[in-house]
């Protein structure tokens, strides 16, 4: 399949390929150098009201949103049929664009959206009301309708399986869709707008808008086209988002920052644990809102989990995403790697130990940084209460049950939590407490698109994957027929 469009970096709008209505265009830079490998075009509002008048036809005149969930599911399960095809190319994508270790895109990244398209196939032929027993003289029964048309605004961490996570399950519900992936990450997104394509996706139900969100998504958010919006991001542009569509009366899905906490307990199998920890912290480099970047650990074990993590984690093997042997790449974008520095800094200021790590890597002009543990931070210090997001991991000693808790439910964030315990009846009361979306235990990142996600506090509303996931694609109808 000729891949020309997307090199060209063209905006995808009712089924087409075009410029930007302004002819500006984005560079598209390669994190592991550091230097640019194309360029995007660069929608503005004129491309967004396109873009959304394209969903908007397609939706109200074309055969997607009548279409039965059972076809619907038939031309996902091709999406996901052609994501397996072109596995080669999406990985290449993703590892060029985000900076991604091909070892770990192949099974996650690219096999994770497989099993999005895949399993929201199977939930499009769930769609269905239910009749309800009622004292009036009446037949009464519900109906699953679409939305309509959906804004998708996506963040740079995971380009592929977060715009997945919204467009799977949106088109599965009969909606249509104007994708807004990030500026810095934009190259997966019109791959597979060419992939929905080719599956039969009918022109104008997915396009495909790059360009800044300043300007495009700021667009997308106000547009009054726009029926829902479905946002993963930072906590502060979710906030504005939230106030625009709360504004416009819009129903919204927002998966925000995060700041884990990750438990140890005195009875934790340690060698898994460590385990467990070292995934939660680097995974991504690090670039994961569900991430495990704040360790607490009973003061038993502490000595023990440090050394070790200082013994392990200077082995990880940071470098080129594209040799097999990498674990960790690059940050996805020079302001993200000065904005690790920064923090790791601002520890050192605030009385941190740096037990490992703590520097960037000089390699090829990309964007590295080391692995780093950090010791004998204050639990109110800024690095242990604020979102790194990067390879940069805390750790904490505390002495009683209730002080794990507290410190765990202490951040204003609460996406994802851990517990390393084998204490099974500890496990499922700790979990419990914990004021978190998603609680793993004994291991980390166990991610399903049957099981729901999402935060709570400032880490948002909503949740992604799941039956709920399609639920909010959705609105209720009731219809009540009179039997006189």
């Amino acid at each position: 399949m000729s891949t020309q469009e997307i090199e060209d970096g063209l905006l995808f709008i009712g089924g087409r390929w075009r410029e930007a209505a302004g002819g500006a265009r984005r560079e598209v830079v390669d994190p592991s150098t550091g230097r640019a490998v194309g360029t995007v075009a660069e929608a503005d509002a004129t491309d967004v009201d396109a873009a959304v008048a394209a969903a908007r036809e397609a939706f109200e005149t074309g055969p997607w949103a009548a279409t039965s969930g059972r076809e619907r599911a038939r031309i996902l399960y091709r999406v996901a049929g052609l994501i397996r095809d072109n596995a080669d190319e999406l990985l290449r994508l993703e590892s060029l664009d985000v900076g991604k270790p091909v070892a770990l895109c192949r099974p996650v990244d690219v096999m994770t959206a497989v099993e999005q398209y895949e399993y929201c196939a199977g939930l499009a032929q769930t769609l269905d009301g239910a009749t309800r027993d009622t004292p009036l003289n009446a037949f009464a029964y519900t109906r699953r309708e679409p939305l309509g048309v959906v804004a998708a605004i996506t963040p740079f961490n995971f380009p592929l399986i977060l715009s997945s996570t919204k467009i799977a399950p949106a088109l599965a519900a009969g909606n249509t869709v104007v994708h807004k992936p990030a500026e810095d990450t934009p190259l997966s997104a019109l791959f597979m707008a060419r992939l929905l394509q080719q599956a039969g996706v009918p022109d104008g139900v997915l396009n495909v808008v790059t360009g800044s969100g300043r300007v495009a998504g700021e667009a997308l958010l106000d547009h009054p086209g726009v029926d829902k919006i479905a946002f993963t991001g930072s906590t502060g542009v979710g906030r504005h988002a939230a106030a625009v569509a709360g504004h416009a009366l819009k129903p919204v899905t927002m998966e925000l920052g995060g700041n884990a906490a990750h438990i140890v307990f005195e009875d934790a199998d340690v060698e898994k644990a460590i385990g467990a920890i070292i995934k939660g912290f680097v995974f991504n480099t690090g670039q994961f809102c569900m991430g495990g970047p704040r360790l607490l650990v009973a003061r038993p074990l502490y000595d023990t989990i440090l050394g070790a993590l200082a013994q392990a984690v200077p082995g990880i093997l940071v470098g080129d995403p594209r040799d097999p042997a990498t674990v960790v790449g690059p940050m996805a974008a020079a302001r993200h790697l000065e904005k690790v520095e920064e923090y790791v800094a601002l520890a050192r200021k605030e009385g941190g130990r740096v037990v490992c790590g703590g520097e960037p890597l000089d390699l090829n002009g990309g964007y590295y940084y080391r692995p780093t543990v950090i010791a004998d931070l204050a639990p109110d210090s800024r690095v242990v209460q604020e979102e790194i997001f990067g390879p940069v991991l805390t750790v904490q000693p505390f002495d009683t049950e209730d002080e794990a808790v507290a410190l765990a439910n202490s951040t204003v964030y609460g996406l994802a939590a851990g517990i390393q315990t084998t204490n099974l009846a500890r496990a499922h009361r700790v979990a419990d407490r914990l004021q978190a979306g998603i609680v793993w235990i004994n291991d980390w990142a166990m991610l399903d698109p049957a099981v729901p996600f999402g935060g709570v506090k400032d880490s948002g509303y909503g949740r992604e994957y799941g039956p709920e996931a399609l639920a909010s694609y959705t609105r209720t109808k009731s219809v009540v027929v009179s039997l006189d």
